[in-house]
């Protein structure tokens, strides 16, 4: 699971310390969770699957439960604005439409 953190973690541009501050952990902290060298609480597992926006189920197994998929998904489309959401179902729209074209 260490490794799923620190990747999850880099893919998203995020340095330790900016994690650190969020999660309200020291760096070296976050850098012996990352390392495996610490483990981390179920209450750490939930704090690092908001901030992430991935789920615990992805964190800890590496794969995403389709439950997982679509609350992570529903939560991120509302947090978007009306502008945001309409681009979005639009693009679903075109892709759906020349799905056959792949």
């Amino acid at each position: 699971m260490h490794e799923r953190l620190k990747k999850a973690r880099k893919s998203l541009k995020m340095s330790q310390a900016f994690v650190a501050e969020q999660m309200q952990l020291s760096r070296p902290t976050i850098s012996a969770i990352e390392s495996g060298q610490r483990k981390v609480s179920a209450e750490e597992l939930a704090r690092f699957s908001k901030l992430y926006g991935i789920s615990v189920d992805e964190l800890m197994y590496g794969k995403i439960s389709t439950k997982g998929q679509i609350d992570n998904f529903t939560r991120l489309f509302a947090e978007l604005s009306e502008i945001d959401q309409r681009e979005i179902l639009n693009l679903i729209d075109f892709k759906r439409k020349f799905k056959t074209i792949d």
